[in-house]
């Protein structure tokens, strides 16, 4: 069978193997080899015969569909794309997923790149279109079974191949070591111990009352963010620890199907629970490593329970916890005075039901806060979800879904968009690249810095001297 140099149906489990795949600039030569990738025909028809039960939920979606069209105006694909039928959930499955269960996976390699440009393209897996077909049905979650199929196959994005990768070799999405992590997060607390007196990171402190985890952008692009969550913390009063391996919530290998690295990773966070003893775990502001590790994590990770090993959190869970104990007091004089919308991410919000734990935080830091429209679980997608941010293959794709959250965004009138997601953070900068329609964008971290009081035993000396 024709496998090429780049692309093929190998795993990228070395560190060779991973620098190879990024040698070829843009993936150039990777897909032009796709081209003459032949499919294992008996290997997918295998996959699906032992995955794809008779009474599984995909199987029975697949079988039940009734083709009514009442999810195409759930996905913002579709009305971004001035509503082509060729966007409709229930369509973009069924030609492909549904096509490859019906011929039993006796497809060509003309085909499998076809089902790679959809399930890559036109489907963010936001699961927003399962909450409005009659019959339940999550295409999201079956694209989620086709992306996994289609990397079994080797066709894959290069960037998902390359993040998959990351994952299988240093358990973060990107190439950051033990060392480089416990390094940056010593660098940041001497960074600003200045401003900050007693200002620390503890690393693999055991028995700490919160285990705090991060996404890799952060340490590797800006690490300020792992310095604002220490000093939240600092003021709060925290008893908290960063562990030093362990520590990387997201997961490419998801947005990939590269379900056997999604263990590998997940299991990295788990084994730092169990040697460091935490009470519980806060994860960063990021909706797909929350996703990743506290909701799919556990049936990855095979625990029966379904729960993480220790009681898990999101970040605005833990802000909202910390406004509403006092832990965290807002200066009214410094409170957001400019009318002001938030970002509901579908992968905390929509997916895990922690709306009201925004509003929250909102009614204690905006005075003239706007809604989107429409918000909470039934928000559309940023338009950058399931690695749509990070493919260049997919770009003009990717541009124009942005217009439905452009038009959300300017038909509130808000000039400033808090987003605690890193995805969604990603989409509306680009969003304000692409379109210039005059806004900001931030996560919770730094406004919420700028607006607590400072109690005076926290503050530099000269400060308190004054």
């Amino acid at each position: 069978m024709a496998q090429g140099k780049y692309c093929n149906r190998e795993k990228i489990n070395t560190l060779e193997q991973l620098q190879s795949l990024l040698s070829d600039t843009n993936g150039k030569q990777y897909y032009k080899e796709m081209e003459d990738l032949d499919v294992d025909t008996e290997l997918l028809a295998n996959t699906i015969q032992k995955t794809l039960k008779q009474k599984s939920r995909i199987k029975t979606w697949l079988e039940i569909c009734a083709h009514c069209g009442m999810c195409a105006e759930s996905c913002f694909l579709y009305l971004a794309n001035d509503n082509d039928p060729e966007q409709v959930p229930s369509y973009k499955i069924q030609s492909t997923l549904g096509e490859i269960v019906k011929k039993k996976g006796q497809v060509s390699t003309e085909f499998l790149i076809k089902c790679m440009d959809t399930a890559w393209s036109k489907c963010t897996c936001c699961n927003r279109c399962g909450q409005y077909c009659p019959l339940g049905i999550d295409m999201g979650i079956m694209f989620g079974y086709l992306r996994g199929l289609l990397f079994n196959q080797g066709f894959v994005p290069w960037e998902m191949k390359i993040g998959s990768g990351m994952h299988r070799i240093f358990r973060a999405q990107m190439d950051v070591t033990t060392e480089d992590w416990v390094d940056t997060c010593e660098w940041m607390a001497d960074e600003y111990s200045e401003d900050w007196p007693g200002l620390e990171i503890p690393v693999d402190k055991e028995n700490a009352d919160i285990l705090y985890t991060v996404n890799a952008r952060e340490p590797k692009h800006y690490p300020e963010d792992l310095a604002e969550a220490a000093i939240l913390f600092h003021i709060a009063g925290e008893n908290w620890t960063v562990p030093s391996e362990g520590w990387e919530e997201t997961s490419l290998a998801m947005f990939a199907g590269d379900w056997e690295a999604c263990k590998l990773q997940v299991e990295s966070v788990y084994d730092a629970m169990k040697r460091l003893n935490p009470k519980r775990m806060v994860v960063t502001e990021c909706g797909h490593a929350y996703r990743a590790t506290v909701i799919e994590g556990p049936y990855w990770a095979g625990l029966k329970s379904g729960q993480t090993p220790i009681p898990s959190f999101h970040y605005v869970e833990w802000v909202a916890e910390a406004l509403r104990t006092g832990k965290l007091k807002i200066d009214p004089a410094k409170k957001i005075k400019e009318p002001v919308t938030y970002q509901d991410s579908c992968n905390y919000i929509r997916n895990a039901g922690l709306a009201d734990c925004a509003r929250e935080i909102m009614s204690y830091i905006a005075e003239d806060f706007r809604e989107m429209t429409p918000n909470r679980e039934h928000n559309f997608c940023c338009g950058g979800g399931g690695g749509f941010n990070g493919m260049g293959r997919y770009r003009k794709q990717r541009n124009a879904g942005l217009k439905v959250k452009r038009d959300q965004i300017l038909a509130t009138g808000c000039k400033l968009v808090i987003s605690p997601c890193h995805n969604c953070w990603d989409a509306i900068r680009d969003l304000e690249e692409v379109y210039e329609i005059g806004i900001r964008w931030s996560f919770l971290k730094p406004l919420l810095i700028d607006m607590v009081i400072v109690p005076d035993h926290l503050k530099p000396q000269d400060e308190e001297d004054e």
